[in-house]
């Protein structure tokens, strides 16, 4: 695949010096990647055999990269000691968008034991993959990221406090080539670079808010996509920054606007065969029991795991009734209002969750999605019956978590998470997530100055 080197190519392009750079990452909580940029030469001496290590603190910081206190994994008492970052070396590729550079992800593991860290976002997608191989199938995955794109640079708009930005469109374009042309010096060159590193770009287009948009990568198994997708936001976030921009990858970034979401298409393959498709009638649905049963699984469990869906307080502002985002669980075929689409048949066929937000961690949200859809075929979990129709106008069926307070208890105290996850997993990010919301609960915004300042 163009952009994906292995080590024979990779030396040959360092002591060509067409790479002088390698950038050594892995993910933390929120996503975003972390690490180290290697001289060339010396990650090829160093780094390839023994790789690295990292401060272990990085699993338990805010997003101001302030370690909290509370974890149990790494502390002040503990002294904040290292772990190991390990290179998974299929994950090699050059980095096209910045000069001479290459990038591999990082697996994370105990400095002592050399075991993976369980609580690493890559081990916890790591354990659903090697319970999915112990079925016999192999996952196959998508994740389409929605952003909004605005003319202001990351440094205007931190000064202006996010107000005022402007867009780079003026009128809904979803799906409009006119809107869309006049942004194609940054999402071509964009489709250019993810294409030239390794992410395979099938489309962009036009997305309903100003100035969004959605730009598609192909899929792939789902650790190797859960790669592409933190590559691709990488990426986009450099190539804005570098031309005077700045993106954006909120789930909600304003009220008035759409909401930006991360739809997961998942499918599970049986050798070269698809094991969703099959002959049993759903509705307009031919598939299989193993397609019944995973479908089942996944809408049964979406509550127990939200948290790893809409990570962060905003994330709930995005389930807003008739905006394209998903408010109740419910599935259906090709229809956008309900939380689960299928869509395509037989060999194509394959599941689309859309409660996920731009915002989330591919890692742990792939996680999720396969561990509830795993657990379903174990248990013979049956889905509800196909709706037809708005799925809006359906009070009566289950609403998705309202916040991230409710959502978090939940996945606390779920018996399926502990058992699936583990304890230790659960009790860490417990303990993010409630991090999350106790900032947020004593934060002063700008709504409550706007509305009591004066009046109140």
């Amino acid at each position: 695949m163009k952009g994906k080197i292995n080590i024979k190519e990779l030396k040959k392009k360092v002591a060509a010096e067409e790479i002088e750079t390698i950038v050594v990452a892995f993910t933390d909580h929120y996503g975003r990647l972390t690490g180290k940029r290697f001289d060339a030469e010396f990650f090829l001496e160093s780094a390839v055999k023994d790789g690295t290590h990292g401060c272990d603190y990085l699993l338990t910081t805010d997003m101001e990269m302030e370690p909290v206190e509370g974890y149990e994994f790494a502390n002040w008492k503990l002294g904040y000691g290292d772990f190991h970052l390990v290179p998974d070396m299929d994950s090699l590729r050059v980095a096209d968008w910045l000069d001479k550079t290459a990038i591999v992800l990082c697996d994370v593991a105990n400095e002592k034991t050399h075991q993976p860290v369980d609580i690493a976002p890559r081990s916890v997608l790591r354990k659903q993959l090697d319970a999915a191989q112990q079925t016999g199938y192999k996952c196959f995955a998508a994740s389409e990221l929605e952003y909004y794109l605005f003319e202001n640079n990351y440094r205007q708009a931190f000064e202006q406090h996010y107000h005022d930005l402007r867009p780079v469109g003026w009128y809904l374009e979803d799906y409009h080539i006119l809107q869309g042309t006049r942004t194609e010096d940054f999402t071509a060159a964009a489709r250019r670079h993810l294409k030239k590193s390794g992410v395979p770009v099938e489309t962009s287009k036009g997305e309903w808010g100003l100035g969004q948009h959605e730009l598609n990568v192909r899929y792939a198994e789902v650790l190797e996509m859960a790669d592409r997708h933190v590559i691709y936001k990488q990426c986009l976030k450099e190539l804005a920054d570098k031309m005077g921009l700045s993106v954006t990858f909120m789930a909600k970034f304003h009220e008035e606007r759409a909401g930006s979401s991360c739809h997961i298409h998942i499918s599970l393959w049986d050798g070269d065969k698809n094991a969703f498709a099959g002959k049993q009638s759903f509705g307009p649905v031919k598939g299989s029991d193993t397609f019944k049963w995973f479908l089942g699984g996944w809408i049964a469990k979406v509550a127990d795991i939200m948290p790893f869906y809409a990570p962060t307080v905003n994330s709930y502002k995005r389930y807003v009734d008739a905006s394209w985002a998903p408010t109740r669980l419910a599935w259906s075929y090709d229809n956008r209002t309900a939380g689960f689409r299928v869509v395509g048949k037989g060999q194509s066929l394959r599941i689309e969750c859309r409660i996920p937000g731009a915002d989330c961690n591919p890692y742990l949200a792939f996680a999720a999605s396969l561990a509830c859809g795993l657990y379903g075929i174990k248990n013979k979990i049956e889905p509800p019956e196909i709706f037809e129709g708005d799925v809006y106008a359906a009070k009566d069926l289950p609403h998705v978590p309202r916040s991230l307070a409710e959502a978090t208890e939940q996945f606390a105290n779920s018996k399926f998470t502990k058992k699936t996850f583990g304890k230790k997993v659960v009790e860490h990010y417990t303990h993010h997530f409630n991090m999350e919301q106790n900032t947020y609960d004593k934060a002063v915004t700008d709504w409550e100055r706007k509305r009591y300042f004066e009046r109140i």
